[in-house]
């Protein structure tokens, strides 16, 4: 299978899609699809793509890396499907979550601070046990396979800075706008080094964290680290870890604000911080999740946003590509479309690459074996070819079941990913402007399909004529002529 991706400056173009296999099967097809039309336009530039990425906090990665039996062999295998950009999905962005516990039980993160060290001006008293739950390991091997963005978040504060004195069950912390009174005082600034203390062990450990966040999912209480935050008290808190920031030597830094459970909700977080001076000059990227509601508008702000979290709702392990369940490769890759297109979103980062027991992970780890999901190829289409700084460009079909995005790729090569919604093959049609021709290859992602190279593209002339088969993701690479 072809795995380089050559520069292009392509455009006016026709393609044919032919399999590898069967091409009168393939042309009996074309003549019984529904016929359908639209446009690319490679030089109509839209948001730039920042990557997409995964998580494995909450001691995922320490399973990965084999604490429940997890052979090396599999390990590597499954780093490979995350990670590998020819042969996986190429993921760009590893997601780290910031500890706040005091315990190592499974499914806590520790704290580098378990212990109260006298108040917010007492001499710190960090502890760094060079292993993170995994995640250091992680980002080592993640660094290994070309992956340059790091994304530390801190679902809470530990529990003696804030009002409930524990770090799960929500409370706020201590100090903001708002918040209950504590007899310990204002831990802000203090919070704020702790976080980028996080930072700098990492970067001793040769990890550069790029993006840093202070609150995850605010207002959503749960019994594990939780904390509450209102859109006023997270406007109040950004510029804090800002000058932390600035004041350490990790000043190249992004501040990340501010992970809400759904899309919708970060609307009023991300209002509070434009309206705020000193908070809109901190944040450098708006962050939300989306469960609940789905991300399909842009945030009110021009800095860049990121679905930074989600896996579907489901109660199973499911490995199809689509069954209806809600929760198949195809409900992913509706989903990260959109989120590109309408929402406008700079950054799209999946919730666990791997987990256990009856997980909407991309992958399910189980003891010494693994099992791969739909969902895992759903991601990889867009991930493995729409690189870091890749542009996305106009494109529309005019066919109700049909979507189309196109990405150009800061090399010059191009991508398109057109998603067949219908239960009926489409040939669609598209008038390509921006650029000159040249060729490339078709990639299937369906039932049958995991990312497979089905056919060439053939560049020649002002149009793209691509043959898409029902219910089916396909992804046209193209290499310079």
């Amino acid at each position: 299978m072809p795995r380089t991706i050559r520069a292009i400056m392509a455009g006016a173009l026709a393609v044919t899609l032919l399999p590898l296999a069967s091409t009168t099967a393939a042309a009996e097809a074309a003549d019984a699809a529904q016929r359908a039309t639209g446009s690319v336009d490679f030089g109509d530039a839209q948001q730039i793509i920042d990557g997409f990425g995964f998580s494995e906090a909450f001691q995922r990665a320490d399973i990965m890396s084999g604490s429940r039996g997890l052979t090396p062999e599999h390990r590597r295998e499954i780093l490979d499907l995350l990670l590998d950009t020819e042969t996986g999905a190429g993921l760009s962005i590893l997601r780290l979550g910031i500890g706040s516990s005091a315990d190592e039980v499974y499914d806590h993160m520790r704290s580098i601070q378990p212990t109260d060290p006298g108040g917010p001006e007492a001499e710190p008293r960090y502890e760094w046990d060079g292993h993170d739950g995994g995640q250091l390991w992680l980002a080592r091997e993640a660094q290994e396979y070309g992956v340059e963005r790091f994304y530390a978040d801190a679902w809470s504060a530990p529990g003696y800075m804030k009002t409930n004195g524990t770090d799960a069950n929500g409370g706020t912390l201590c100090g903001p706008p708002g918040a209950a009174a504590c007899d310990s005082g204002d831990w802000r600034r203090a919070y704020a080094d702790y976080l980028v203390q996080y930072a700098r062990f990492y970067a001793q450990e040769g990890i550069d964290i790029t993006d840093i966040g202070f609150t995850n999912e605010p207002g959503w209480v749960t019994d594990y680290a939780s904390m509450d935050m209102t859109p006023e008290q997270a406007a109040d808190m950004a510029p804090y870890l800002a000058d932390a920031v600035e004041d350490s030597e990790l000043s190249h830094m992004n501040v990340v604000c501010c992970d809400t459970v759904g899309w919708a909700a970060d609307q009023e977080f991300t209002e509070a911080i434009e309206a705020d001076p000193e908070a809109s000059e901190a944040v450098d990227i708006h962050t939300a999740h989306r469960y609940g509601d789905p991300a399909r508008t842009a945030l009110p702000t021009d800095e860049h946003t990121w679905m930074s979290e989600w896996s579907p709702s489901g109660p199973d392990w499911n490995e199809a590509w689509d069954d209806g369940s809600g929760y198949d490769g195809i409900t992913v890759a509706e989903d990260i479309l959109g989120t590109l297109t309408e929402a406008e979103a700079n950054g799209y980062i999946y919730w666990f690459g791997a987990s256990i027991d009856a997980t909407r992970a991309l992958i399910r780890m189980e003891g010494p074996e693994y099992r791969v999901s739909k969902r895992l190829w759903a991601m990889a289409a867009f991930s493995r070819f729409i690189r870091p700084e890749a542009v996305r460009v106009a494109a529309e079909s005019t066919s109700d079941d049909v979507r189309v995005s196109a990405f150009r790729n800061a090399d010059g090569s191009r991508v398109l990913e057109i998603l067949n919604t219908g239960t009926g093959p489409v040939r669609q049609g598209l008038d390509v402007t921006g650029g000159a021709g040249g060729r490339g290859d078709v990639y299937l992602t369906d039932e049958s399909h995991d990312l497979e190279r089905t056919g060439r593209a053939n560049v020649a002339g002002g149009r793209l004529a691509v043959n898409l088969p029902p219910r089916s993701l396909t992804t046209v690479v193209l290499d310079q002529a």
